[in-house]
């Protein structure tokens, strides 16, 4: 069994490299991935390479395409729309019943990634900004209860991911994001589930305001 598990661990963590690579754009979209390429730089075989290739390819992060080559997919403003509606459904109910009971350790942990939130926009430390930014929703989820709603739109959260990373560019793009956040939380604090919804909303739809602009300036990484 050992060697089963070595090479399912093998894969899991090689599945996460590439994904983080590709949601934070150092594998732009319409990349090629050679299979043989990452295994020799990894010094590992192609077999668990293969499988985490597979999993990308579920989560429609990449493409593999049979005698042609395995590249990274091309965003789709189309999926990013379907996305945002299905992770808007889920988070709006999340703060709706958070807004009614929130658990105290999970408020007190959310101020404290809040508060890194700010120190990594000063730093301009996009890494650890969307640690923290993850770590909000998975903790606002959480607290209301239902941890089990981040499991369900984490993996299309990715495709919004990947946009939300270009348009995070500069401090008050990164500032926005955390007051945004203050925003939902300031209601929460005053049981107010009408406004943290209308604050939910409107920290989700800013993602998208700048597609347009994005598929314009950026024309080779859309479909």
């Amino acid at each position: 069994m050992q060697p089963a598990e070595s090479s399912e661990s093998a894969a899991a963590s090689i599945e996460k490299d590439l994904r983080r690579s590709i949601i934070e754009l150092e594998l732009l979209p319409g990349a090629r991935l050679s299979e043989q390429d990452i295994a020799t730089r990894l010094g590992v075989s192609r077999q668990p390479v293969r499988e985490a290739l597979i999993r990308l390819a579920n989560s429609r992060l990449i493409e593999i395409r049979p005698h042609r080559g395995t590249v990274v997919a091309r965003i789709s403003a189309k999926e990013m729309t379907e996305a945002l509606f299905v992770r808007q459904s889920v988070e709006l109910a999340v703060v709706a019943r958070a807004a009614l009971s929130f658990d105290p350790w999970q408020r007190k942990r959310i101020a404290t990634l809040l508060t890194k939130q700010e120190e990594a926009s000063a730093k301009l430390d996009h890494a650890a900004f969307r640690e923290h930014d993850e770590a909000f929703h998975i903790a606002l989820a959480t607290g209301a209860g239902v941890g089990i709603a981040w499991i369900a739109i984490a993996d299309m959260k990715t495709h919004m991911d990947r946009v939300c990373n270009m348009t995070l560019q500069g401090e008050a793009d990164m500032q926005r994001r955390v007051r945004e956040h203050h925003a939902i939380m300031a209601a929460i604090d005053a049981h107010n589930a009408t406004e943290a919804q209308r604050a939910m909303t409107e920290h989700l739809s800013s993602i998208l305001d700048d597609l347009p602009d994005l598929e314009t300036r950026h024309a080779s990484l859309f479909i």
